[in-house]
């Protein structure tokens, strides 16, 4: 074998192994590609501290955005779907979750399983897509702050409130006294205020008017082909649409798809329980002085 042959049959050689070492890292490379599902289930709530006892689940405003925060990070996952079933939650906690999904790097498809209603839609109107199944529960785009009042209870069984405040509106919504046509009133401008600004962001969100959205944004709820017919959703679907959707917008073909759930052991549900039993104990009284307990959800 001469010379020339050698470095010819080297040449070959090196090409074929640097030919192959290219498509083994293309192939792992595809491999690597993640896409993570971020479930959004039961009320959400500003923090864990929030959580319901007996175990209803709720989606905590904190832990989701750190979840995003992690996804946005990590270069192997090249897009984000949330699982949504909720519905909603308070208007600080679900408008704190629409504006960071609002400004996400990653394509985002929302799927929404059972439930996307009010505050959760709020944040499904943020992602880039919106998959619903058909009999699904969408829209509800409203505001309540609806609450007990015990005065004619406590009338019944000789029970007084003694009213001490330093400012004329300072216990509006206390259960322990009616609601005076003023402070009914001051209450509902307030629930106008919010609602206006639901309606402007979902309207931001879908690329539509308010005028348009208006229509729809009276607190009724819509099953997804209701939904989808009105502009609400943009496909009607599953979980494997949404998977495509998400590869689509991401511009890859294969990826494998991860959950962002967390495992808790059973020490760990317990403590958080006992935790509440005595945070709500607290907070009973305390909210009811500082005020009136009112809570305004979406």
């Amino acid at each position: 074998m001469n010379k020339i042959t050698v470095i010819l049959t080297a040449l070959i050689a090196i090409w074929l192994v640097s030919f192959g070492t290219v498509k083994i890292l293309e192939k792992s490379n595809s491999i690597e590609n993640k896409i993570v599902i971020i479930p959004i289930k039961g009320v959400i709530v500003p923090d864990e501290t929030d959580m319901f006892l007996f175990g209803e689940e709720t989606t905590s405003s904190d832990n989701l955005i750190k979840k995003l925060d992690n996804a946005e990070k990590d270069q192997r996952i090249k897009a984000i779907i949330f699982e949504i079933d909720s519905p909603g939650g308070t208007v600080v906690a679900s408008k704190e979750i629409a504006n960071r999904v609002n400004k996400l790097k990653k394509p985002s498809v929302s799927w929404i399983r059972e439930s996307g209603a009010s505050g959760a839609y709020w944040v499904a109107s943020a992602s880039d897509y919106i998959v619903a199944d058909e009999l699904s529960v969408t829209g509800s785009i409203g505001v309540t702050s609806s609450y007990l009042e015990f005065s004619k209870l406590f009338e019944k069984y000789g029970v007084g409130y003694e009213r001490l405040v330093s400012g004329d509106y300072k216990d509006v919504g206390t259960p322990y006294k009616k609601l005076s046509k003023n402070e009914k009133e001051l209450l509902q401008k307030k629930l106008d205020l919010i609602h206006q600004m639901f309606i402007e962001d979902v309207a931001s969100n879908r690329n539509i008017t308010v005028e348009k959205l208006d229509k729809f944004a009276n607190g009724i709820f819509y099953l997804g082909r209701e939904a989808y017919d009105i502009g609400l959703v943009d496909k009607l679907g599953n979980k494997d649409d949404a998977v495509n959707k998400a590869k689509e917008l991401a511009k890859i073909k294969e990826a494998k798809i991860i959950e962002a759930t967390e495992k808790k052991s059973v020490i760990d549900i317990l403590s958080k329980l006992l935790n509440n039993a005595f945070f709500y104990a607290g907070r009973g009284i305390g909210s009811s002085m500082a005020y009136g307990g009112l809570r305004i959800n979406a």
